[in-house]
């Protein structure tokens, strides 16, 4: 709910116009901000949310104190302490963080937004999370926030408190898209979640980093406003933590910068995750913002409306972005599918796992080997091949589960392999993409000369082999059909992108 009435901003204002001069005010959903020479003062407004108390003086004094207390563990010089707001006979009648006053034109998102060179700034501060990650507090409590129950949770918590705004500040059907991506990626992904607390991922951390709360000084960035009043929300994976800033640094129309500032905190960091998590973890950090713009909506505020549907477009792209797909791709031999799998998996960066290799790692031969065996006979027995379709499935829902897309380059000649891929895709809420390769014999039997020659590949197929497997290749009717012989590389690639979706 909101604030009952304007007693904190009116209380606030009243103190330090008996102290100096007259103010500048802004306020959040929370919190009465005043400027006044060099200090700056923060009060809590009486505010209940479902998310958050602060109805009592007591519980706001409460607030202030934690407030300083955690964010002077990255900006110790700006964050003075608490000072006691009295009324014109020096009763207490609220309490306010003080700061020092940070240079307006050195805010992060003012130099954003002015076009200014940020680069360095971004740098400096995925440099300086990244150290702060590395020594912050650790605890099984800590952890236990960063599970993909927990973070379900968090979800849930969101959609309920976003509900009410359905219909009329959000599109309802938006919403609703975005809540069965998200349990779709999580209802798969356990893996990737229990990697990253079991990896010392997780961490008590900042919780809410904006570009407004940045300043880029010479000795050093600063980074304010930390969320403080539950701890729950603020830890997490230190992921999560930096995925905020590329969120709102995306809502300002920097992606450029937004990836910057991520390599850079990855390489410093030596962090190695997923696509598909840091894409998930900026949908989190934009439908808090969207929330966010949803109270500042209901409190008044003429432009928060807006705002809250461009939080929420952010969210679905990143969502549908997040997607984790496994892709089949098969054929004869010599139709392509092999260049075109490892094209695909290059522009996408999802795993590639091919059969031809995985048979020799299971026959423990070196991956160019060659043999002269025939169709269905030796390394290529049937239960050999199962036994590699068998491996290439295990494999990949090992990916899948840790949030990686993976492709799968096969004949996929037998439509049992097909099913048996189909169940791993749905036990993994993996979408299932199949991509069947053809060209005319005449191109194919060239290739397979070619690769032959050069006697580097892990491919043994002839164009005898060819020959029989196309006699003998169940139908395939839910593969979509690329022809390799009349198209480029490119073109090629540019097709089979566009099946895998946003």
């Amino acid at each position: 709910m909101r604030a009952t009435d304007g007693s904190a901003r009116e209380s606030l204002v009243a103190w330090l116009e008996r102290r100096g001069e007259s103010p500048i005010v802004v306020e959040t959903h929370v919190s009465v901000v005043a400027f006044q020479g060099e200090r700056v003062y923060k009060v809590k407004k009486p505010v209940h949310f479902d998310f958050l108390d602060l109805s009592t003086p007591e519980l706001r004094a409460r607030a202030c104190e934690r407030e300083v207390e955690l964010n002077r563990r990255l900006a110790p010089d700006v964050y003075l302490g608490v000072v006691e707001v009295t009324d014109d006979v020096g009763r207490v009648i609220e309490h306010a963080v003080e700061m020092r006053r940070m240079p307006d034109d050195r805010r992060l998102a003012t130099l954003v937004r002015a076009g200014a060179d940020s680069t360095r700034c971004i740098e400096s501060v995925a440099e300086a999370l990244a150290r702060f990650h590395a020594s912050a507090r650790r605890s099984q409590a800590i952890s236990a926030a960063a599970g993909r129950d927990s973070i379900g949770d968090l979800w849930e918590h969101g959609f309920s408190e976003i509900r009410p705004f359905l219909g009329t500040v959000l599109d309802a059907g938006v919403a609703a898209r975005v809540e069965t991506l998200v349990r779709r990626y999580l209802s798969g992904r356990n893996a990737v979640f229990a990697k990253r607390i079991a990896t010392g991922r997780v961490c008590d951390g900042h919780g809410d980093l904006l570009a407004d709360d940045v300043f880029c000084l010479g000795d050093g960035p600063r980074m304010l406003d930390c969320l403080e009043f539950d701890d729950r929300l603020r830890y997490g994976d230190a992921l999560a933590d930096v995925a905020f800033l590329a969120m709102d640094l995306e809502l300002l129309g920097r992606p450029d910068l937004a990836r910057c500032f991520l390599d850079r905190y990855r390489w410093r960091s030596a962090d190695d995750w997923p696509a598909s998590l840091e894409h998930h973890y900026i949908a989190y950090r934009a439908h808090v913002r969207a929330k966010v713009a949803c109270l500042r909506h209901d409190q008044g505020d003429c432009e928060a409306a807006a705002r809250a549907r461009a939080c929420l477009a952010l969210v679905v792209n990143h969502l549908e972005a997040a997607r984790v797909r496994l892709v089949l791709l098969g054929g004869l031999p010599g139709t392509g599918k092999s260049t075109l799998a490892a094209g695909l998996a290059e522009r996408t960066g999802a795993v590639l796992l091919r059969s031809d290799v995985t048979r020799k790692e299971l026959a423990h031969l070196p991956t160019a080997y060659r043999t002269s065996a025939h169709y269905g006979e030796g390394l290529y027995e049937p239960a050999s091949t199962d036994a590699v379709y068998q491996r290439l499935g295990e494999l990949a829902g090992a990916h899948l589960e840790s949030g990686e897309s993976v492709i799968l380059d096969a004949s996929w000649a037998r439509a049992s392999h097909r099913q048996a891929a189909e169940c791993i895709a749905r036990a993994t809420a993996g979408d299932l993409i199949q991509i069947r390769c053809v060209a005319p014999a005449s191109v194919a039997n060239e290739r397979i000369a070619r690769r032959a020659a050069a006697g580097t590949d892990a491919s043994d197929a002839s164009a005898a082999v060819a020959a029989t497997m196309a006699r003998e290749y169940d139908a395939w009717p839910d593969a979509t059909t690329i022809d390799t012989a009349s198209r480029s590389p490119g073109e090629m690639i540019a097709s089979a992108c566009a099946l895998l979706g946003p």
